[in-house]
């Protein structure tokens, strides 16, 4: 009588099918089997926990994924043009004719070395760039991030030297410190071949956040360098800056056919691939493992439906003797775990769209309660939790969370559906 009036109700509500009317009423009534209640309850806030794991930590690498981008090049290039043997004599040549590409904004000269520095007893290996101040202002942002002094205070003939914060500190060294640097290129004396050494006034310390550069870049004026290290006119290579940093590829790609095969041009991409490639794997496989924890939180569905249909095989009998169809009785408990696919759903979406975007506020409270640090700032590139919530990313999780949830239906709805019921009555 009970599905009869049921039935009745729902077919004089206009626009609303029996099927979704049942389903809806079997998801919403007290169960006398508790034990089925709880393992819905539990499916549901599983699919939320899985959502809401899934969606912060994909936010979480697309925050390590721009803040590496942003924080590798501020201080690199995002195309570099150099010398097949490692030193570029036209250097003015090859500067102005990049300028002529339309992606091309700025160019800088520069010379890389190594080198060791040395304050007193402490000794440290540095990678040496020279640079001219005014032209790398306009190709990287180190004359943003100085902690101490300008990068302008580089001048030729005065041997200034600026620092990584990371760097200073090791070395002991502060604004107008002297420290040596010591050259691989040996001179040869009467005694044997030895070390050129040189000492420098520090100018200036940066801190760019990114414990590579800052514990081992320091900053000297490109005709300083060119003297010290024996380049004569020849720098290393130009430092490119373009409009937009994904068409890096593309320009490189350009000034390799225009510029010839003596002078070999290569984008950040290529130079800092292995970071960007371990994020995206990283990315990837984190996916597929968060979710492999929705899909069994969805499969409790399945357990939960296969119940239900159990305990509800009287009534499924008495609707097939009312003229319900077997795709009927389907529809009615795929309405039935769909809807706990959604209610699971929709609280993952709310719970991981509000933790992804206040991650940056959360994780620094939990560190502040439980005095430890997840990040050190000596042994990852980046210290702090960063997080940029993308569309894309929330409506991928949230589809893929709702197509597990309707396949974790299909069996225990074709089971309702294939239910006799002469065989469901015959002890009722």
């Amino acid at each position: 009588m009970c599905q009869n009036s049921a039935l009745t109700r729902a077919r004089k509500t206009p626009g609303l099918s029996y099927e979704f009317f049942i389903g809806t009423r079997y998801t919403r009534a007290r169960r006398r089997n508790h034990f089925i209640s709880f393992i819905s309850f539990i499916s549901v806030i599983g699919i939320a926990l899985g959502m809401t794991v899934l969606i912060t930590v994909l936010s979480v690498m697309n925050g390590f994924q721009r803040e590496i981008r942003t924080r590798i090049l501020g201080v690199a290039s995002h195309v570099q043009l150099s010398g097949v043997d490692g030193k570029l004599a036209d250097w003015r040549g090859a500067a102005k004719a990049a300028q002529g590409h339309d992606q091309v904004i700025a160019t800088a000269p520069f010379i890389n070395a190594q080198g060791l520095l040395t304050n007193g007893s402490a000794v440290r290996g540095a990678y040496i760039r020279g640079v001219v101040p005014e032209h790398e202002d306009r190709v990287a942002d180190i004359g943003k991030h100085m902690l101490s002094g300008r990068l302008d205070e580089l001048k030729s003939g005065e041997y200034g030297i600026v620092l990584g914060v990371e760097l200073a500190r090791a070395l002991g060294a502060i604004r107008g410190d002297k420290v040596v640097l010591v050259a691989p290129q040996g001179q040869v004396t009467p005694a044997g071949v030895l070390p050129r050494l040189r000492q420098f006034t520090v100018v200036g310390i940066f801190g760019v956040d990114h414990y590579e550069y800052d514990s081992g870049l320091a900053l000297i004026d490109i005709e300083d360098a060119q003297r010290l290290f024996r380049f004569g006119d020849a720098v290393s290579g130009v430092r490119l800056k373009v409009k937009d940093l994904f068409r890096a590829t593309e320009v490189s790609r350009d000034l390799s056919r225009s510029l010839g095969p003596d002078i070999y041009a290569s984008d950040w991409t290529r130079q800092h691939a292995n970071f960007f490639r371990a994020v995206q794997i990283e990315k990837r496989m984190m996916f597929i493992v968060i979710l492999l924890i929705i899909a069994v939180a969805a499969f409790n569905i399945v357990s939960s439906l296969i119940m239900v249909v159990t305990e509800k095989q009287a009534d499924i009998a008495i609707l097939r003797t009312l003229g319900a169809r077997p795709s009927s009785i389907t529809r009615i408990f795929i309405i039935q775990g769909t809807l706990i696919g959604v209610v699971g759903t929709l609280l993952g979406l709310v719970c991981g769209i509000s933790l992804a975007l206040n991650v940056e506020t959360v994780v620094p409270f939990i560190e502040s309660v439980l005095g430890i640090k997840f990040l050190a700032k000596d042994v990852y590139y980046i210290s702090d939790l960063p997080s940029d919530l993308q569309a894309a990313d929330v409506i991928i999780t949230a589809v893929v969370s709702f197509v597990l949830t309707m396949l974790a239906t299909l069996y225990p709805s074709w089971r309702a559906a294939k239910t006799n019921p002469a065989e469901a009555l015959r002890y009722e």
